[in-house]
């Protein structure tokens, strides 16, 4: 199985000129609509630079400060409230 995903993935690769050409085309292209344009150049500004950082938001459940409370008490554990 980990053969034909790297072969699959091989193959996929050798496509890399072409598909990017085709995003810029659509990117480019007047008669695309503004929603194609714009996921277009998203994908090739993605690819060029990787994606942008993304903003954790703490829901209603206190997932996100918990976590960071347990990685207070990895760092500090002899003052787990620092």
């Amino acid at each position: 199985m980990a053969k034909a995903l790297t072969e699959i993935r091989s193959l996929a690769r050798s496509h890399t000129r072409t598909a990017l050409n085709v995003l810029v085309g659509v990117m480019r292209s007047k008669d695309a609509t503004a929603a194609a344009r714009v996921s277009a150049a998203n994908a090739v500004l993605d690819r060029g630079w990787g994606k942008a950082p993304q903003a954790h938001q703490n829901g209603n459940d206190g997932a996100f400060e918990l976590i960071h409370r347990i990685e207070r008490i990895i760092v500090h554990p002899e003052n787990p409230d620092s």
